[in-house]
């Protein structure tokens, strides 16, 4: 099988300081790939270098675009890149607020990314983003309202419903439950997971919660000062985790 994403020996610094380095991985179609490590550790910024957000300092970010096959999103053009995002490649940030128009009503942010790929008929996009807000859990009575008046976790719901709504094969997660209550975390997994497996998304996620990977995670990638020193499948690392700083890790949530 061709992998979605080949990631190839990506680094990135800020001055002398390490961001990340010589980060390689393969991600295959429908495969969740998690990155966790304490906050410094650099899943953040190898994310944003992946989603194209921030500009790597060498190494290749290889996708298998639907025409002209595998294609180096780093040295895509500016529009190119801006297609990808809005119709193969989804990024849901820890903040929704980072994610939705909070201006614009709730059908609304969902129905601006199906016209930023071309739709144009008012009642088919309606009906869309009455339909996805409906499969994230709000009730079609919202449509109207803006994200301001929902809670954190409707907010949360709300950008991944505008996100997934062109059907993306690939989607970016940057602790997407953080900052939210525990019991309102547990529905999001739970809305998250069964959107994976019923679209089949291939996903990246960064945490730092390892209940989080273990819920939605296949593979598991340990991060420490910019450098990967532990990867392999999900339960395998948390189970019997081979390097010491991964050790500690899961020691520590176990203690808590």
């Amino acid at each position: 099988m061709t992998p979605l994403l080949k990631v190839q020996n990506i680094a990135k610094f800020y001055g002398g300081r390490i961001g990340c380095t010589d980060v390689s991985f393969d991600l295959y179609p429908g495969e969740v790939m998690g990155i966790v490590g304490e906050s410094g550790s650099g899943k953040s910024t190898l994310l944003n270098c992946l989603a194209g957000h921030l500009a790597p300092d060498r190494g290749e970010v290889l996708f298998e675009t639907r025409s002209e096959g595998m294609k180096d999103t780093v040295t895509m053009s500016e529009p190119e890149r801006r297609m990808l995002s809005r119709t193969d490649w989804a990024f849901v940030h820890q903040h929704a607020r980072d994610g939705l128009r909070m201006n614009v009503s709730a059908g609304g942010n969902v129905g601006e990314r199906l016209m930023a790929v071309g739709a144009r008929h008012y009642g088919d996009i309606r009906d869309q983003a009455i339909d996805w807000l409906g499969r994230v859990e709000i009730n079609e009575s919202r449509v109207d309202d803006r994200p301001t008046q929902f809670s954190g976790g409707m907010q949360q719901r709300l950008q991944i419903a505008r996100n997934l709504v062109t059907g993306p094969r690939l989607v970016f997660m940057d602790e997407p439950t953080g900052g939210l209550d525990v019991s309102v975390q547990a529905r999001l997994l739970d809305l998250l997971r069964g959107l994976v497996r019923e679209m089949g998304l291939s996903a990246i996620i960064v945490t730092h919660d390892l209940a989080v990977v273990r819920l939605l995670a296949d593979r598991l990638m340990v991060m420490k000062d910019g450098h990967v020193v532990e990867t392999g499948l999900t339960d395998q690392v948390l189970d019997d985790p081979q390097h010491a700083y991964t050790q500690l890790l899961v020691s520590s949530v176990l203690q808590v």
